[in-house]
């Protein structure tokens, strides 16, 4: 197995449940070095569950969760300190920091888990801002800036530290068109210029079909259909095709993925 083919990111058999309500059902997934795959399904079905498991918001109930081939599920709350520098996440609500510029906000954590002073700092954070193509808002507050554009400031500050993955909820919603394949090129261009492999949580079929090397349909707490987007668009499987019937409706209609 070549070093890209071995999982890098691995749910086995994970159970989740809320309330005695299950989420997840003996999901398995495996995520390879510097691949993007896409974690899909229908609303409320537990793929933004899984991905915060990953980095200790949740906990799984049973199963495991690995990383490098080593368990991160047990892991203490310190423990999991050096691994969220490892695994970084966009949130789908991009928070900002209102009273700081744009350069404070991405020059944040590498004064606070980082080590470094003010300036050097800020300097850092020009260089991953610009790696986005925000360098010349570093100074604007994120109330003057679109929320495209405060997207794109939260990934720089999430690869501030220097990720390995970067787990991204819905990273395209409520965002415009233009805004949306702004983020799309963002995420399609990480394991090249960053060297970093992307775990994203989506319903954007344009995001989907351009973006995902493989594809993860989640249903019923367990992992579907696994593949390429054109090999699940070519799938007879009526799950997924029902799937994609659901999501071809209104401003985002799509044949297929």
């Amino acid at each position: 197995m070549s070093e890209r083919e071995a999982p890098l990111l691995e749910f086995r058999d994970v159970d989740k449940a809320f309330d005695g309500k299950p989420v997840l059902s003996s999901m398995s997934l495996s995520v390879r070095r510097h691949e993007r795959l896409f974690l899909v399904g229908t609303s409320g079905v537990g793929k933004s569950v899984a991905i915060r498991l990953l980095i200790g918001l949740l906990r799984v109930d049973a199963g495991e969760l690995r990383f490098h081939g080593a368990r991160i599920d047990e892991l203490s709350e310190a423990a999991l300190l050096p691994l969220r520098r490892k695994i970084g996440m966009v949130f789908q609500h991009s928070t900002l920091f209102d009273s700081m510029t744009v350069l404070d906000n991405v020059a944040l954590p590498l004064r606070k888990h980082g080590g470094l002073g003010l300036a050097a700092a800020r300097v850092a954070a020009r260089e991953r801002l610009a790696a986005v193509r925000m360098e010349q808002h570093a100074a604007r507050m994120p109330a003057e800036i679109s929320d495209g554009m405060r997207k794109r400031v939260a990934i720089a500050r999430t690869l501030a530290m220097r990720p390995e993955v970067v787990l991204f909820d819905e990273p395209t919603t409520g965002l415009d068109p233009v805004s949306a394949r702004h983020v799309d090129a963002l995420i399609a261009e990480l394991p090249a210029t960053a060297g970093v492999t992307a775990l994203v949580v989506s319903h954007d079929l344009i995001s989907i079909r351009t973006v995902a090397d493989r594809v993860a349909l989640l249903y019923r707490g367990r992992i579907h259909a696994l593949g390429t987007p054109a090999e699940l668009a070519a799938s007879p499987d009526p799950v997924v095709a029902q799937f994609l019937a659901g999501r071809s409706q209104g401003p985002m209609d799509t044949p297929g993925f």
